[in-house]
């Protein structure tokens, strides 16, 4: 298994991982259940630590693609901006996360609170995510490009 091979098995990890998480949380609002608030930090720092190594490998995986036929520079950098930023806002996610569910192990009065801060900052993250799975595809996938047009 070569980089690209690994970073292709990784990179999806930290993208559906936050998204399980962000219904647990949500379910965990509406069944008023600090265990299941507490999964969901659980897997926000998991999603969290997969990013270290979907992201890790991403250079290596430029690497390998960036000289093959119908590979355009354009692309790979414009996932790599993205995946960088996205990388960032999880790490933070991570760190929230550790400070959410040690509030809500302590029974904080402030717990509540920031479960709210950590679903909305969440819900951002998951955006990056989506558009670096989306500039990630659009590498190898002309087809899913804006303006792809078949002829």
């Amino acid at each position: 298994m070569n980089s690209a091979h690994l970073h292709l098995v990784l990179n999806h990890f930290p993208i559906i991982i936050p998204i399980i998480g962000i219904l647990i949380l949500i379910a965990g609002f509406f069944l008023k259940s600090e265990i299941l608030k507490k999964t969901a930090f659980g897997l926000f720092i998991l999603g969290a630590l997969f990013t270290l190594p979907a992201f890790g490998t991403g250079e290596d995986a430029e690497d390998i693609v960036e000289n093959l036929p119908g590979i355009e520079e354009e692309y790979i950098e414009a996932h790599e901006e993205v995946a960088e930023t996205f990388a960032y806002l999880s790490y933070g996610l991570g760190i929230l996360s550790i400070i959410g569910f040690w509030a809500s192990w302590k029974e904080k009065s402030f717990a509540n609170y920031l479960s709210i801060a950590v679903l909305l900052f969440a819900l951002v993250v998951l955006y990056f995510g989506k558009e670096t799975g989306t500039t990630g595809g659009e590498i190898r996938h002309p087809e899913i490009r804006e303006g792809f047009v078949v002829e």
